[in-house]
């Protein structure tokens, strides 16, 4: 049987000279362009909290718009194409910027191992997979781990997720990265508890740098 490849944002057929994301789709996406135009945005949400070299995010995230429509396919009906599209094309224009030249290793942001079985995939996983190759440095899924199993998110304020937060994350060890900077990936930022919660535990070893991209950011 034949299955047409469709938009991932749409649901219409893509013609052949599209990927995952049809032309029209992809002209209404609300980019950032922050790596480009203003670097210190995302740091700003993180301000006094974790002390990051450099952050962005590709795309603005905004209730019932394409974005959420694309992350809600990615994360609850398997379709891991969005991750690795994402990546190729943040990978392809940080790797242009020599503020993000210096960095050594893509980290992504960890699932709980119960979530890991029940979904079958981290829905950062080709994301983080992607950057790495286009700017062609080393992924590493195994040093940072999540330790408790938590519901989505995404529309808590900041001190409840603060506190849910706390503890949440640990490191298997620390001497490959002693040194090194790290590009911190995840899927989306919101208030920026989970992006706290993991630059609490990297932030110890010794002489790190710490950077941070996501997919999206919530307006």
């Amino acid at each position: 049987m034949f299955f047409p490849k469709i938009c991932e944002a749409c649901d219409n057929v893509l013609k052949d000279n599209e990927l995952v994301i049809c032309l029209k789709c992809r002209h209404e996406l609300p980019i950032t362009n922050f790596h480009f135009d203003n670097p210190e945005a995302v740091k700003k949400v993180l301000y006094g909290r974790v002390k990051l070299v450099n952050a962005t995010a590709l795309l603005h995230f905004s209730k019932k718009g394409l974005v959420q429509q694309l992350l809600h396919n990615l994360k609850y009906k398997g379709h891991e194409n969005i991750s690795e599209f994402f990546g190729n094309w943040l990978g392809a224009e940080l790797k242009t910027i020599d503020d993000y030249k210096s960095i050594d290793v893509v980290i992504p942001v960890p699932l709980h191992p119960s979530k890991m079985r029940k979904r079958g995939y981290n829905q950062v996983t080709k994301f983080a997979r992607s950057m790495a190759k286009e700017l062609d440095i080393s992924y590493n899924d195994k040093v940072l781990v999540k330790t408790r199993n938590t519901k989505t998110q995404v529309f808590k304020n900041r001190l409840k997720r603060w506190t849910d937060d706390r503890g949440l994350f640990r490191i298997t060890e620390d001497q490959s990265l002693k040194g090194k900077h790290i590009l911190l990936v995840d899927d989306i930022i919101t208030t920026g508890a989970t992006v706290e919660a993991c630059a609490a535990v990297l932030l110890k070893i010794e002489k790190i740098k710490l950077s941070l991209a996501t997919m999206a950011i919530a307006d």
